[in-house]
């Protein structure tokens, strides 16, 4: 019977080094892939940490994503207006309640509709390298590229103007900063369902085609029509669709540049690109900690039995280097084939809505920059970057880069 590792290190566990995981990571797998630990704030939870467990737990209907259940583990700290049954965004519902929601939009983010964005995407993409290119040197990746594209390319999607989008920016910013006490979440989350309140307001009376229009439309349809309800579901889509990509575009141009042979790989055949960006999901793994549960009845999992009301952690990074689905799994290599059965965009009913189009604007953005500024290096070295090892979203504060 599987034992559970003594004396485990508090989670959540800081990486080795920026582009490697927990050395504890390694031990579970081997060891102890089900096995509790001991929180930061003194409570107990479990960790899951093999390809194959991590996909059971992720779909099994006794995991419950419910963050109002007492002892859900979530390192993302939600004011409790904002899980009110109107303003729960779709990460912390349970069936049968968000499978209704994530019906309504799941077609808003199909790959032949998520293809007819190429173009946008490409447009806007290159007016940010057009930017860089005229301006000083060096430069902030972070604000001149990661964070706008996928800003301007959820703007474009939800249907806020140029002028809006500063408002946004700022408010998902201060949901994500390391420095935002869970005060200052709360009020941007309020600035940014405001922001949303008036938007939908206007799409309630004249109807355009942008996604909230088609939102509200569905959800009369449905004959469960609800502000407050296309306000959270909304919500969910800017800060996921904002935040998790900007950190990928971030922390892949910097892992790129930090492995310079891979890179020539990519540059030599930039038709890779695609599984390119399987394997750098796969590798940095920001969303490692995000799956946070609460079992809602005893369940086996591997040689443990997980009690009922017991907290867990699915890890995402630890199953997406297991040595058993990934051969050598601590080596980035830009052409290996089974790089798209990672888990780096969750499993099962949770999977990321979103994934088909942040894989669109990964592939755009790491082929176009690196054709375009072939010579693009950092201009600090790797260990002065300062990564965000204090959230639940793996990131860089800043990217300055030059050429």
């Amino acid at each position: 019977m599987t034992e559970t590792i003594e004396q485990l290190p508090t989670f959540p566990m800081e990486r080795r080094c920026p582009f490697q995981l927990p050395a504890e990571y390694d031990r579970l797998m081997e060891q102890a892939p089900v096995s509790q630990v001991t929180r930061a704030n003194g409570a107990t939870a479990w960790l899951v940490a093999r390809h194959e467990l991590v996909r059971k737990v992720l779909a099994d209907s006794r995991v419950s994503s419910d963050r109002t259940r007492p002892n859900n583990p979530s390192l993302v700290p939600i004011p409790p207006a904002f899980l009110q049954p109107a303003s729960r965004p779709l990460i912390v519902q349970d069936p049968p309640e968000h499978t209704l929601h994530r019906r309504l939009i799941i077609s808003e983010f199909a790959v032949r509709r998520v293809q007819t964005m190429r173009a946008g995407i490409q447009t806007i993409v290159d007016d940010c390298i057009d930017t860089m290119l005229a301006g000083e040197r060096p430069v902030d990746l972070l604000e001149v590229l990661a964070r706008p594209v996928p800003t301007l390319v959820i703007c474009e999607l939800l249907g806020v103007s140029y002028a809006e989008r500063e408002i946004f920016y700022d408010a998902s910013n201060r949901v994500f900063s390391e420095q935002s006490t869970p005060m200052d979440i709360g009020v941007a989350i309020q600035d940014l369902r405001q922001f949303l309140d008036s938007k939908i307001a206007v799409k309630e009376r004249e109807a355009g085609d942008d996604l909230l229009s088609r939102l509200v439309n569905r959800y009369r349809e449905e004959g469960v029509y609800d502000r407050e309800r296309v306000i959270s579901t909304s919500l969910g889509l800017l800060i996921a669709g904002h935040e998790t990509t900007t950190s990928m575009i971030a922390l892949g141009v910097a892992l790129l540049l930090d492995t310079p042979e891979q890179l020539a790989i990519l540059k030599a055949e930039p038709d890779i690109v695609t599984t390119a960006v399987e394997e750098l999901l796969r590798y940095i793994s920001i969303a490692d900690m995000i799956t946070a549960r609460t079992v809602t009845d005893d369940m086996e999992v591997g040689d443990q039995v997980i009690p009922a009301d017991a907290g867990l952690f699915a890890l995402l990074g630890a199953a997406n280097r297991d040595p058993d689905v990934f051969p050598d799994p601590d080596r980035l290599d830009l052409r290996r084939a089974e790089a798209r059965q990672h888990v780096a965009f969750g499993y099962g009913a949770h999977q990321c809505l979103g994934a088909n189009l942040a894989r669109l604007e990964l592939e755009i953005v790491y082929r176009t920059l690196f054709e375009r500024i072939p010579d693009l290096r950092l201009a600090v070295p790797l260990e002065e970057l300062p990564f965000k090892n204090k959230t639940a979203l793996y990131g860089l504060s800043s990217l300055p880069v030059t050429w």
